[in-house]
């Protein structure tokens, strides 16, 4: 690829210099009309195999007549306009493939400049009070600087007590990302919950001038895919403007029990191939605004049975009837390169034989969602401090288990200090393998690096 594009610059600075030659030298005019035309069929093929370069030779003067002084000082001045363009256009077309072909080195060097405790870190995204021990975080301070000094973690999540004031918020979020800038030197995932609807932190909160929007029930009702891109890029455009990057978002549960409680109006509808147009378009309108989407609750929350904020949640449907309608939301965001999946706590045991939760099960996370769905994005738990899990497991147990089975990042552990230094001791004794945490840790670092502040 360098080397073809390295044969190309030549050949158009050959040609270039060649023209402008005979431009100095050779009037136009003496060339008859297929030569000119000749000319310009070589330039347009020039123009197209360099990236876009522009050749002005075709504007030279025809003029018979001597040209001035002040024509000769346009021209060499035109002369050096052209090679200066072709020079900034090949280096660009050079960069860009070196930008490409360097990404993977960038991820691999980043990752042998970081420590165990770094990396392990790094898989946690939890709240600036699991961070920094205080009741309520609403600003960040030295408190948290130093508080990312001793857990570099992966990103933060906020809730509304977080959330007062536009400036507040911004201000927050700023410092923030200016100290794991100088400690990480990278950014951190700033998330929140902003799907629109009932679940809007920002959305709801009257202390801020954003457009809200009804439920997401009523949106797919209406079918017009254009208004799924509107909350998206309304939200999207608010979240860039305070500092966020990662919207929990969209909700791509189908909703195929009426009597689910837990999603209900959350859900564009209750047919698949619907949802996924709608979620896709949600998706893209974040996407406008440099803002993250996080497709959930995998494997689908609407067919299930209790809600997994108070404990055991289950479905009775099969694989293949997943497929046919819960599933298909999350195949098309991993056909479309969504750069994350949210895992939840919700029981198959008709697909994997008994009750672990989808968050804590290798067959969920590596065999279905990784091996057969296909999908290389970035997979995080829903909160591991939902009764689901801390009702059955150990927290630390089940961050282990959740790591194992293949889950990237950890969402809200009950206990985050236990948690990170669970994993960092099962790191130590084997029981979780370094390389298993390097797996994850290339995926996040791999969009962490693509990422501006």
């Amino acid at each position: 690829m360098i080397l073809k594009k390295t044969s190309v610059k030549w050949t158009v600075a050959t040609l270039i210099i060649t023209f402008l030659l005979a431009g100095c030298f050779s009037p136009l005019s003496q060339k008859n009309t297929s030569d000119v035309e000749k000319s310009k069929s070589v330039s347009e093929q020039t123009q197209n195999e360099s990236d876009g370069v522009s050749s002005q030779t075709e504007n030279a003067s025809s003029n018979d007549q001597p040209k001035t002084e002040a024509e000769t000082n346009a021209l060499s001045t035109n002369e050096t306009e052209i090679l200066q363009d072709f020079n900034n256009s090949t280096q660009s077309a050079s960069s860009s493939v070196s930008t490409t072909q360097t990404m993977e080195q960038q991820v691999k060097q980043k990752l042998s400049e970081m420590t165990l405790e770094e990396k392990v870190a790094q898989i946690f995204v939890i709240t600036p009070e699991a961070l920094t021990g205080y009741q309520t975080v609403t600003a960040a301070g030295d408190v948290t600087r130093n508080a990312l000094k001793n857990y570099p973690v992966g990103g933060l999540v906020y809730f509304s007590p977080n959330i007062e004031t536009p400036e507040q918020l911004k201000a927050m979020t700023e410092n923030t990302q200016k100290y794991a800038k100088e400690i990480e030197g990278m950014p951190l995932f700033l998330s929140i919950d902003e799907e629109g609807g009932t679940i809007a932190r920002i959305g709801n909160n009257t202390n801020f001038q954003v457009k809200r929007f009804s439920d997401m029930a009523s949106i797919g009702a209406t079918n017009e895919l254009e208004k799924a891109y509107e909350v998206g890029d309304t939200i999207g455009g608010y979240l860039k403007q305070y500092g966020l990057n990662l919207d929990f978002a969209p909700d791509a549960d189908v909703l195929t029990n009426p009597d689910n409680t837990v999603i209900e109006n959350r859900s564009f509808g209750s047919d698949g191939n619907a949802v996924a147009k709608m979620d896709l378009e949600v998706a893209k309108g974040l996407d406008n605004h440099q803002v993250l989407s996080c497709f959930k609750h995998f494997p689908g929350h609407g067919a299930t049975q209790g809600d997994t904020h108070e404990g055991f949640t289950y479905t009775n449907k099969t694989l293949d009837e997943l497929k046919e309608s819960e599933l298909v939301p999350f195949q098309a965001a991993i056909d479309n390169d969504i750069p994350f999946i949210m895992i939840s706590h919700i029981s198959v045991p008709n697909v994997i034989g008994d009750n672990t939760p989808s968050s804590l099960s290798k067959v969920m996370i590596t065999d279905i969602l990784r091996g057969e769905m296909g999908y290389q994005g970035i997979i995080i738990t829903d909160s591991m401090s939902m009764g689901a899990i801390v009702n059955n497991y150990g927290s630390t147990d089940a961050v282990i288990q959740s790591i194992q089975a293949g889950a990237d990042l950890i969402l809200m552990p009950k206990d985050f200090k236990a948690a990170y230094q669970g994993v960092l001791d099962a790191v130590n004794d084997k029981t979780i393998s370094e390389q298993r945490i390097n797996e994850s840790l290339e995926r996040i670092l791999r969009v962490k690096l693509e990422m501006s502040y």
